[in-house]
């Protein structure tokens, strides 16, 4: 999976309750030359970056909230590689915060609109018309869930780690791209969804992007609190596994590497199996809880030290090997 622009680094956790029940639970990282787009960014990326190249398109407009991961990382693509970005932003008032900042630093132009208007985002009419206002963008939806997504994910092997074959692929999952990207790029293993957003179609998205598979599975997570909100239980598992050089954030991977844990305790999954959690990224997210001072000062320090710690032992190894250039993608 290691390309020109990203590489591909295996993680084993310890846990007393992995060693209970004879688990062997692996973390696989995607470092990227461009860390907004680490994770599983890049991968639902690469594909509509190729598509703007390929028929020179202006740029890509797509959608997401305030303070979404998505939108950080279009518009740091946009940066890299020479293309202009727009975002239709759900927002009831106009606000500052880091996530926003950094898509403007990275040129993206930003439109507001209340969430009335933004349930329209999937509708042909809308779409129709934002096409014409934007008539030579490449429109992508929320959270890059589309079929140049899926084909992007599908090519992330998670079959073999460094001790041998896994059993259970797991990740969190937000618009359901990844789950759906994942189970056709591995259909004969088990995908595990953990589902960060309570939203009653969910699943059937997920079907109808990949309908012919029946290997993945959906779960809410344990926490049982809507979007954007996160218990002091699931900081608390962020901040553990931090010593671990794991870095999380508890609204998307922390809240799923709770749920899978919680899983194996009840033997919801079974024991003694070979799982793999594939980290999709979002930490740009703690900026954000900082600012919003639902998390200390030292307690960010500490989720920010893991995810620096990690990138100085892996991802400098790409600044050093190679350079970036739209002709890796």
């Amino acid at each position: 999976m290691n390309s020109p622009f990203y590489r591909q680094h295996w993680q084993r956790i310890s846990l007393p309750l992995l060693e209970q029940s004879q688990t062997e639970l692996w973390v696989c990282h995607l470092h990227c030359l461009v860390p907004a787009i680490a994770g599983n960014k890049w991968l639902k990326l690469k594909y509509h970056i190729q598509h703007i190249q390929q028929y020179e398109k202006t740029g890509i407009l797509t959608f997401g909230g305030a303070f979404s991961n998505h939108l950080a990382a279009v518009a740091a693509a946009g940066k890299a590689f020479g293309f202009q970005t727009h975002a239709i932003v759900r927002q009831d008032s106009v606000v500052t915060n880091p996530t926003l900042a950094a898509c403007q630093m990275h040129g993206m132009q930003l439109s507001f609109v209340d969430r009335q208007m933004y349930r329209l985002r999937h509708q042909p009419e809308y779409l129709s018309t934002l096409q014409q206002q934007f008539p030579n963008w490449l429109i992508v939806p929320e959270g890059g869930t589309s079929a140049l997504g899926l084909q992007g994910v599908a090519e992330l092997q998670l079959s073999q780690t460094p001790d041998g074959p896994a059993n259970l692929i797991c990740c969190a999952t937000g618009s359901g791209g990844t789950v759906a990207g994942l189970a056709l790029g591995h259909p004969h293993l088990p995908v595990l969804g953990i589902s960060v957003v309570q939203d009653s179609g969910l699943a059937a998205q997920i079907n109808s992007l990949v309908p012919q598979q029946h290997n993945w599975q959906l779960l809410p997570d344990c926490s049982g609190l809507r979007y954007g909100r996160f218990d002091q239980t699931t900081l608390g598992l962020c901040l553990e596994l931090s010593t671990q050089n794991l870095p999380l954030e508890p609204i998307y991977t922390g809240k799923a590497f709770r749920t899978l844990l919680l899983q194996l305790e009840q033997q919801q999954v079974a024991p003694g199996q070979r799982i793999v959690f594939f980290h999709t990224g979002g930490l740009q997210g703690l900026d954000g809880l900082l600012q919003q001072q639902r998390i200390s000062s030292e307690q960010y320090r500490q989720l920010k030290s893991a995810e620096l710690r990690l990138w100085h032992q892996f991802g400098e190894r790409l600044t050093e090997e190679i350079a970036l250039s739209p002709a890796d993608t």
